[in-house]
């Protein structure tokens, strides 16, 4: 459009100055604008009238070119902004995934400590017994290093059955458990503050079965042979 309209003014700048000639050969124009009073029967005053507004035009459309180029360079820099924050945003996303145990990895170094020297004080003998003593210490190690991180174990022998905690192995007949009371834990289920990492493995309590049938009268049917 920018070009069409220089286009335009250049076209109209020839045909004025085609025309002053025709009228400087004609008259001579008065050095002063002032002098000379608009009037649609002289030439020389539109002559002027219409350089005056072309004069306008040009300056209102360099204003604009100004305008036009100021807001490009000030896209292009937003531009390079935003791809400098996207490259930025990924490269410590990438880092992020690449190190998000950075922090479990560093608390298990000094259970991995113990249970080498746990390792270690095994092997001058004493029946094990150093061995035994190295691994409840580094047992109750990784329990504080879960702690901190979130994780803590699931109750389950004593506890009602809980389908969203508890997964049942096996029924196994209780007199001491009422039923669906977990009695056994087969292995350790534990939750990372409130989401399950695992449930527990378990057997749940069920009734006993009666040793006899009873009548209709609440007494024990004799079985075949009884007198």
């Amino acid at each position: 459009m920018e070009t069409s309209v220089i286009r335009f003014l250049s076209s109209f700048e020839e045909k004025m100055a085609d025309e002053k000639v025709k009228i400087d050969e004609q008259t001579t124009i008065p050095t002063a604008v002032n002098e000379i009073e608009p009037s649609p029967n002289n030439p020389e005053s539109a002559a002027l009238e219409q350089a005056a507004d072309l004069a306008k035009l040009r300056e209102h459309l360099e204003a604009k070119k100004k305008e036009a180029n100021e807001n490009y360079d000030r896209y292009l820099r937003q531009v390079a902004e935003v791809e400098n924050f996207r490259k930025r945003a990924n490269r410590e996303k990438d880092e992020a995934i690449r190190f998000a145990n950075e922090a479990l990895v560093k608390d298990l170094l000094p259970v991995v400590d113990n249970l080498e020297r746990a390792v270690a004080h095994s092997k001058d003998g004493g029946n094990g017994k150093p061995l035994v003593e190295g691994i409840e210490m580094v047992l109750r190690g990784f329990f504080d290093i879960l702690a901190k991180h979130g994780v803590v174990p699931i109750s389950a022998v004593g506890q009602p059955f809980d389908p969203e905690k508890h997964e049942a192995m096996a029924q196994i007949e209780s007199g001491t458990y009422e039923p669906n009371t977990v009695v056994e834990e087969y292995h350790k289920g534990y939750l990372l503050r409130d989401r399950l990492l695992r449930p527990a493995l378990v057997s749940v309590a069920k009734a006993p079965k009666s040793q006899g049938k009873k009548n209709h009268g609440n007494e024990v049917e004799n079985e075949p042979g009884d007198d």
